[in-house]
């Protein structure tokens, strides 16, 4: 298929309109068939139950095109299980994990056009959302909701190489301790914002979130997880009951162990601890891995030694390795890569 006209080197991380997006609705307790549409728009009531309460949740993953020519997702069986998991929290229908893979593929096969060519530093962001749309004023959950897919390509996350960033300890609290940090849900991240524009005013790239009931263990920041690097090359990665299950995170820990030959493990993470490491990094979906330089808390800096210049050398090997496997120059484990 011949792809659209555009400078896929010069695309930003943001939203650009595609042809087709995927709308199914869930009425009188059952999901429908779902469509594919042209319609980008939504029009609901006044009252709609994600207007009223935030009852929402969404997933992110990417389609792009490998080496060898094919277009491909990776992993989408386990956004489909975590979207699956978040909606059951918030008291939303799931939406089948098997009709969420279809419905991945139908919105990729409809934007082929719009998937980028390898190369490019391009992908196809796919983002799955689901809301309560029916009118509800009073404190309780909707009875319909609908499911879409819309599909946007993004260039790379960072321009002109993956800098290591700054973050700050943050004074706000992420997450509960049982609340809703181990879920997809939009509220997590509306209560992210105001902490996040506090730290780009003080010149941060983003948040190291501490646990909110002893605020002495490492959580996450506003929307990837850590990744540590001790200094006997070990990986480590905090444990929490309120912290997202990333899945790039859980990636790059296999990775580690069966590519790379290296001791991984996930466990509590205590901030006395973090200067004490040889590398530190941001994991999601938008980069991968986002290297970390230096670390803030009120004033005293942790440096890292892998600096402020380039990724660590244990970092760096982990981000080759699974874009590797995801750009289709390295075997992928069985399952990870779906063709479309």
């Amino acid at each position: 298929m011949e792809k659209k006209d555009i400078d896929w080197s010069g695309l930003g991380f943001g939203y650009v309109q595609t042809d087709k997006r995927y709308v199914a609705n869930f009425k009188n307790g059952a999901w429908d068939e779902g469509v594919l549409t042209d319609d980008a728009n939504i029009v609901m009531n006044e009252c709609a139950g994600v207007l009223q309460y935030a009852q929402t949740c969404f997933e992110g993953l990417k389609a792009y095109t490998t080496e060898d020519g094919r277009t491909v997702c990776f992993r989408p069986d386990l956004n489909a299980e975590r979207m699956y998991n978040t909606a059951q929290r918030l008291e939303m229908p799931p939406f089948p994990k098997d009709k969420f893979i279809d419905a991945v593929k139908q919105v990729v096969k409809a934007n082929e056009a719009w998937v980028p060519p390898y190369g490019s530093g391009a992908t196809l962001y796919l983002r799955p959302y689901m809301f309560g749309i029916n009118p509800v004023i009073g404190v309780k959950p909707a009875d319909d909701y609908q499911f879409r897919i819309f599909a946007t390509p993004v260039g790379p996350y960072f321009k002109g190489g993956a800098k290591p960033l700054t973050l700050c300890v943050s004074d706000f609290d992420r997450a509960a301790p049982h609340g809703t940090g181990h879920i997809k849900a939009g509220l997590n991240y509306a209560m992210s914002l105001h902490p996040i524009v506090e730290a780009h005013k003080a010149g941060y790239a983003e948040n190291m979130y501490l646990d909110a009931a002893t605020r002495t263990k490492v959580e996450e920041t506003g929307g990837a997880n850590f990744l540590f690097i001790t200094k006997d090359n070990k990986v480590v990665t905090p444990k929490s009951n309120s912290i997202l299950p990333s899945i790039t995170r859980r990636s790059l820990m296999y990775v580690a162990k069966e590519y790379l030959g290296l001791e991984a493990e996930e466990r509590e993470v205590h901030f006395d601890e973090v200067k004490d490491f040889a590398e530190c990094g941001l994991c999601g979906t938008a980069a991968v891995i986002s290297p970390v330089g230096k670390i803030v808390d009120h004033g005293k800096e942790i440096c890292f030694p892998s600096g402020m210049d380039e990724m660590g050398p244990i970092t760096k090997k982990l981000y080759d390795t699974l874009t590797g496997i995801q750009m289709g120059r390295l075997e992928a484990p069985e399952g990870w890569i779906v063709e479309i």
